[in-house]
């Protein structure tokens, strides 16, 4: 990691648990710390060149930073703080807005335009495929309950069947190795 990395994730992780609210079960800093190791370790797999490293890991930890301000269109508000801060790291233009490209691809539904999106659109919804999906999606719920207290677990579990039943992964390791776990999942939803 370069000295700059460093210190942008010292600050980043910082200004979120300072300023991420409290009701948000599932996105918070966890949740970030969680989609830049799956961002590296997909990265790895996919054989991204090091100097695409930065910009992801990067990416990866501002991709929900918006959340600190609104939940609704939070990945464009995750751009704005974006490219103040990393204005002031000495980032060009050209590199935030590779940057806010990744960000954005993050944004449900999904619509990666090149390989770097795929990368960390995929590691943002990782979960899905894995054995603490139950887990996950039960922080996700008491976050989304915040906003609709009415939601029913039914309701909830309906919603997730649908999103899971309709998502696809994007990068050739998460289509290979996600499969299987992501199928599983949804069965178990359905019973």
């Amino acid at each position: 990691m370069k000295p700059i990395f460093n210190v942008i994730y010292k600050d980043v992780i910082q200004f979120l648990d300072r300023n991420l609210p409290s009701y948000l079960t599932y996105h918070n800093t966890e949740h970030t710390l969680y989609v830049l190791e799956k961002a590296i370790h997909i990265a790895h797999k996919e054989k991204v060149k090091t100097e695409d490293l930065e910009p992801l890991k990067i990416a990866a930890l501002f991709h929900d930073i918006g959340f600190t301000k609104t939940h609704l269109n939070h990945e464009e508000e995750s751009c704005k703080i974006a490219k103040i801060q990393l204005k002031n790291y000495g980032y060009s233009s050209n590199k935030i807005n590779k940057i806010c490209g990744m960000i954005m691809a993050t944004k449900i539904p999904q619509k990666p335009q090149n390989h770097l999106e795929e990368i960390l659109a995929d590691a943002d919804l990782e979960y899905l495929a894995t054995s603490k999906f139950s887990e996950i999606s039960d922080l996700l719920y008491k976050e989304y309950k915040y906003f609709n207290t009415n939601l029913s677990i039914r309701e909830w579990n309906k919603i997730q069947f649908d999103f899971i039943n309709q998502h696809k992964f994007h990068t050739t390791y998460c289509k290979h190795y996600k499969k299987f776990r992501k199928l599983r999942n949804l069965i178990e939803l359905e019973s």
